[in-house]
């Protein structure tokens, strides 16, 4: 039985039969159905459930973020930020997906040579809790309208969100049977990935995860995308303005109570504004409220799982005994064991967990650094690769730093966040293959050549 708890009030939410094996084959025997009808629908045909999706996240905005909100655990108005986002990504691509798979074609010897975008079958979407409407839409959205089936496993926790998402689609006008739920645990997943008529596996995930799933991709030979964890730079030189930057800062780190794979996790500092910038922080941090997350004055939220908290604890709890100061939180709230007080580190070496490993939660590290290459490579000295920020104001410096930054993307002068105008994912660690704009309509495609003459 797979359970949904409410993770601020301990309360069980709902409680789930994971699917058999005869019921996931003939889950996918339909949806192998679906999908051939659904193929050769034009776009305009598959974009109309697409727009119709757009309006009913708008209609049920609020009951969908409550929903969110009761099974992890993000404040009320963050919950309510995510559905407006989904609304916005299918209104984009509904609106503009289009063009991106149009045939293109190419000069060459031949009559005609024509590059064209074919849709591949069942794409295999492995979901996580932290954004539960938002990171199926990223992917999901723009799968469809390519001409796929989605069947989708989301996270345990968030099982309410992954069946209230199946039943929106339905509502839409999408078929029956293209986008499908599919409830069960990690272990099982090999089944699905090794189907015949599965032809492409996705997972936005932890790094282990993502290795787990990548190696049985490959070993069935089916095409994967990995978006994984992150451990971003926020660079913050001293011409940057000083106070939109620690904004900033706060803002990026502590969304979703830290728990975010794009989040800036490690804050490099020019060392003449570094105890400025400490001071700053450590402010911002202690005035955050921590709460009930359905309370809209609610900033931070319980973290999703207890297991995570006790992780994230114990990250911490280890680099203060190899030395790292607590400059504020550094522990669980005593009002709720759920949440974990906002925490900012300092005197932090590259050999401790908070600075070597993801911490996912509301903790962040500060460290000095005295010139542009120094700080490069500091952002650059971890296993991840999938996001970073630059604060200044000289722009020759921040193309530069960006430059030579191993990452997926660099923002300069704003946090890092995904758009669904721009691509998405990460190198390294982080994953590969990419998510949104064409790049992430055209991932789960055939790209067939075609040469008359």
């Amino acid at each position: 039985m797979i359970k949904s708890i409410n993770p601020y009030t301990k309360k069980i939410i709902g409680e789930y039969e994971s699917f058999s094996d005869q019921k996931i084959d003939q889950l996918i025997a339909e949806q192998q159905e679906s999908f051939q009808r659904w193929r050769l629908f034009s776009f305009a045909k598959r974009s109309k459930p697409v727009i119709k999706l757009a309006g009913l996240l708008k209609k049920h905005e609020n009951e969908l973020a409550s929903l969110v909100t009761s099974e992890m655990g993000k404040p009320i108005s963050e919950s309510v930020a995510e559905i407006r986002k989904c609304v916005w990504l299918c209104e984009y691509y509904g609106n503009e997906g289009e063009k991106y798979l149009a045939p293109e074609l190419v000069h060459t010897e031949a009559q005609e040579s024509v590059i064209s975008y074919e849709p591949k079958g069942i794409i295999f979407g492995i979901m996580p809790w932290n954004f539960p409407f938002w990171q199926v839409f990223r992917f999901a959205i723009p799968t469809l309208l390519a001409g796929n089936a989605v069947l989708l496993k989301h996270a345990p926790n968030v099982s309410g969100c992954s069946l209230a998402i199946e039943k929106l689609l339905l509502e839409a006008g999408f078929p029956q049977s293209l986008f499908s739920v599919v409830i069960l645990e990690a272990e099982r997943s090999e089944m699905i990935i090794k189907h015949p008529d599965i032809h492409g596996v996705t997972i936005t995930g932890s790094a282990n995860a993502g290795a787990a799933v990548a190696s049985l991709a490959g070993k069935y030979l089916k095409k994967s995308v990995m978006e994984l964890g992150g451990s971003d730079p926020l660079i913050a030189f001293a011409d940057a303005g000083l106070a939109a930057c620690c904004e900033a800062a706060t803002s990026s780190r502590m969304i979703n109570a830290g728990q975010v794979c794009i989040a800036a996790k490690r804050f490099l500092v020019e060392r003449s504004i570094f105890e400025e910038f400490v001071q700053h922080q450590k402010t911002a941090l202690v005035a955050l409220l921590i709460g009930d997350p359905l309370d809209s004055t609610t900033q931070i939220g319980p973290m999703a799982r207890p297991d995570l908290l006790d992780q994230l604890d114990q990250q911490v709890k280890e680099s203060v005994k190899m030395g790292a100061t607590v400059v504020t939180g550094g522990e669980k709230w005593k009002k709720n064991s759920a949440c974990y007080v906002p925490t900012l580190l300092t005197n932090v070496s590259f050999d401790m967990p908070v600075f070597r490993e993801e911490t996912f939660g509301p903790v962040a590290v500060v460290i000095p650094f005295d010139t542009a290459d120094e700080a490069i490579k500091i952002a650059n000295d971890t296993a991840y690769g999938l996001g970073a920020s630059v604060w200044t104001s000289d722009p020759a410096k921040a193309k530069y730093v960006a430059s030579r930054l191993d990452v997926g993307a660099v923002f300069v002068n704003s946090i890092t966040k995904s758009d669904p105008r721009l691509p998405f994912g990460g190198t390294k660690k982080s994953g590969y293959g990419r998510e949104l704009a064409h790049f992430g309509m055209i991932e789960f495609t055939n790209i067939k050549t075609t040469w008359i003459q």
